[in-house]
């Protein structure tokens, strides 16, 4: 909403500067987004009137003129604007003068010819104008004014981002309104009387959609002159408004918009066929409106129309057809108020919107109709003459105004400050509610234009508005704390952060709407969570994994040249259930890219491989061992991925990105990743307190041959289930393949370490112990290499 300071002060003027009604309108809840200059600085300039005008004797586009500028004497300018002539009024620069950009106008000579001076432009001084040459000003403009007075150029354009509850702030009414409630000063009322019918003419209005249609007023003007030049204090409060000036006709249905916040529109009366009927649109049926679309009417929207077609889409746009044209003669005035649930959303639908759809779709006022049409008849009768008819009005449904209660005490609890219940009721005064004095409070009606009064807390609000934000104490709080438990067997969510940073990750947060494509791709989901109303196209469903963010974090930064990536993320998933219910998981999950390390010289460029990732999952896991099974998963690499398996049950994966996806994604190499259950790595095992031993440890060596499809793990798992207690360590150190081992096996190099905390260990002891783990390994399928 942009509006001129000049025009608002016009009707409230508290003593208060640009700044401190810009600093008071944001404080309370109509945020000032802008505020500008109506036009740029610049002095010296004043109104004058060309008395004499001949053509220049060495220059075929010049003139030399002779013009007054109040002194009482002529001043000679030269002057090459086209549309300098005998008897036009415009502005003049006098020597002195500085115009905007610092440009200083001193007396010169043009072609041998003296001139004192400079006719200027609209563009020059700054100021809108669509005339190619001087600003021409109008026959009574005073001769010798300044033109900044007399344009009213020193005045502040102001641009506020209203709320969609504060529909009634649309309009400078309701701006003048809500500065003089917030102000005190006084609101000076614009007289608007009924205008008297001086002919019979009317159409008959009818309205078939009573719940979307609760006023609906006509008025027929006739014999007006509709290219009549539209004033220009009116065309100036437009421009500074945001509105270009068009018409008079229509000019003065924006003006009123504007002014009163009541969209309005003026049909040709000549081109109506019978009588008015608001009613939805029937099917088949089609309208060209004002911005000259065509648009297929469906039975949701609700038209204007007469007894053979509609004319306007009702709160949105009017029809091209029966629109006004400068040579209409007669005209019709409707002022109508639309339910706002019927107009929302349906500019929107047919990609267009107006002024009054937005302001019909948050709500007009439902009192506002009649002095609105009764404000455009008089300026029409003033500007473009004709004679009014009478006012029809028919009225369906109005909105009921619900009494709202708001106690004394909640309004202290809520804001922190006590008010007195007299200071309570003046604030209620100042904005016009309607109220009773109750034992404990208030109970308020709300006026008409008041459409977000509906809860005790709307009325707290209003109260704190009015009273001032900043005239509340901002007391610090005042509490206890006590600090909660933290057990130990719970990792805190920072820890792990800290944890993988660490580890040279950096943590990205990705959104929870993605592409169906990556759920297919990184997740094999057929069937994803889907939005009703995703946010855009390509964020339709829920995730069910991690991996298609990270992939996509990944992508975009080899598009920017960063060649090693490494990035992790904690985050929620979203799973449909067999029975339709939603379970939200949080997972924890890594990328790796590129070299393991970055580029020094201290050590070669490797690939991150398998391995890297798995020493991540182990370091998060810590202390707490995972077993790693080969495994299955749509994202990972079908022979280079492992399920990580805690106390029996999957609680993750650790891979390669699949060769399908590498290629599918434009990858060079294949980035490794991990994907795990957050409640298990936030899990840690309590600290157990044991002895240092003192006595020396002692390693033996076993080299086991196996079949390839034996793991480790299961290898590990058997001859721990055997080991004496004393057995520390039991690790794998080598892997053979080749020269000496059959095809089809592989030799595993173990080392055994075996150290008691009360004793040195014995030979005895020591051979039984490793015979005992042998058997095991025996047992297993190993045979001790020779």
């Amino acid at each position: 909403m942009q509006f001129s300071e000049q025009w608002l002060r016009s009707r409230v003027n508290p003593s208060l500067s640009t700044d401190e009604l810009s600093y008071l309108l944001t404080m309370a809840g109509l945020e000032v987004e802008e505020v500008q200059q109506a036009a740029p600085a610049f002095s010296g300039v004043v109104i004058a009137e060309v008395k004499e005008c001949v053509k220049h004797e060495n220059a075929d586009r010049l003139r030399v003129t002779k013009v007054d500028v109040g002194t009482g004497e002529l001043v000679q300018i030269v002057c090459g604007a086209p549309n300098v002539a005998v008897g036009v009024k415009i502005p003049c620069a006098l020597p002195g003068a500085v115009l905007p950009g610092d440009f200083k106008i001193k007396p010169t000579k043009m072609r041998g010819v003296e001139s004192g001076g400079m006719l200027c432009s609209g563009k020059e001084l700054g100021v809108p104008d669509e005339v190619d040459g001087l600003l021409l000003l109008p026959a009574d403009a005073p001769v010798g004014q300044s033109i900044r007075d007399y344009l009213g150029l020193d005045d502040a354009l102001f641009t506020l981002k209203i709320t969609p509850n504060r529909a009634d702030c649309l309009s400078l009414r309701g701006i003048a309104r809500e500065v003089a409630a917030l102000t005190g000063a006084p609101l000076a009322p614009l007289a608007i009387n009924a205008v008297t019918p001086q002919c019979d003419d009317k159409r008959a209005i009818r309205i078939d959609a009573a719940n979307a249609c609760g006023r609906y007023i006509g008025r027929v003007i006739k014999g007006v002159n509709a290219a009549a030049a539209t004033p220009e204090w009116m065309r100036r409060r437009l421009e500074r408004s945001g509105l270009r000036p068009i018409s008079a006709i229509v000019d003065i249905t924006n003006y009123v918009l504007l002014e009163q916040g009541q969209p309005m529109h003026a049909f040709d009366l000549a081109k109506l066929d019978g009588g008015i009927n608001v009613r939805f649109a029937r099917d088949g049926e089609k309208l060209v409106c004002l911005n000259e679309k065509e648009v297929a009417l469906t039975p949701e929207l609700l038209v204007i129309a007469d007894d053979s077609k509609p004319l306007a889409i009702a709160g949105i746009m009017g029809g091209l057809e029966s629109g006004v044209t400068t040579e209409s003669r007669d005209i019709f005035f409707e002022s109508a108020f639309f339910n706002p649930e019927i107009i929302a959303g349906k500019a929107r639908e047919l990609g267009f919107g107006s002024d009054s759809s937005y302001r019909y779709e948050r709500g007009v006022d439902f009192q506002l109709q009649q002095e609105a049409i009764e404000r455009a008849t008089a300026l029409t009768l003033e500007i473009c003459g004709g004679v009014a008819g009478p006012l029809v009005e028919t009225v369906a449904e109005l909105p009921a105004r619900n009494r709202v209660k708001v106690r004394t005490a909640r309004v202290a609890k809520v804001l922190g400050v006590t008010l007195a219940a007299a200071d309570i009721a003046a604030i209620f005064t100042r904005l016009g509610f309607v109220f009773d004095v109750v034992e404990d409070g208030f109970v308020v009606e709300a006026p008409s234009f008041r459409y977000d009064i509906a809860i005790e807390e709307d009325l707290i609000e209003e109260i704190a508005r009015v009273y001032g934000y900043d005239a509340i104490p901002s007391d610090a709080p005042r509490s206890r704390l006590a600090m909660l438990p933290q057990p130990e067997t719970l990792r805190p969510r920072s820890e792990v952060r800290r944890l993988l940073a660490g580890r040279d990750f950096q943590e990205i947060v990705s959104y929870a709407f993605v592409e169906e494509k990556w759920e297919r791709d990184f997740a094999g989901n057929s069937n994803p969570v889907r939005l009703q109303n995703p946010i855009a196209s390509q964020m339709s469903v829920m995730r069910s994994s991690l991996i298609g963010g990270l992939v996509d974090v990944l992508v975009g930064n080899l598009n920017r040249k960063h060649n090693r990536v490494r990035v992790f993320e904690i985050a929620r998933v979203f799973l449909k259930q067999a029975d339709g219910s939603l379970l939200q998981p949080e997972r924890v999950a890594g990328l790796a890219y590129g070299s393991r390390v970055a580029e020094q010289w201290a050590s070669k460029a490797e690939r991150v491989d398998f391995y890297d990732a798995k020493a991540d999952v182990e370091a998060l896991l810590y202390p707490r061992v995972a077993e790693y099974r080969k495994g299955e998963h749509p994202a990972f690499h079908p022979g280079r991925c492992a399920e990580v398996v805690l106390d029996g049950a999957v609680v993750g994966h650790v891979g390669e990105l699949h060769p399908r996806w590498v290629q599918a994604y434009g990858l060079s190499t294949a980035p490794v990743l991990f994907e795990l259950a957050a409640e298990v790595v936030e899990q840690s095992r309590r600290v157990a307190v044991q002895p240092v031993s003192k006595f020396q440890p002692v390693r033996r060596d076993l080299a086991l041959v196996v079949a390839e499809e034996v793991t480790l793990a299961s290898l590990q798992q058997a001859m721990l289930a055997a080991a004496p207690e004393f057995v520390r360590e039991l690790a794998l150190f080598d892997v053979y393949r080749g020269k000496g081992v059959e095809d089809g096996k592989k030799s595993l190099a173990l080392r055994i370490i075996m150290q008691a905390a009360d004793r040195t260990l014995v030979d005895e002891e020591v051979e039984q112990g490793v015979a005992a783990m042998l058997a095991a390994a025996q047992a297993a399928g190993a045979e001790l290499r020779a």
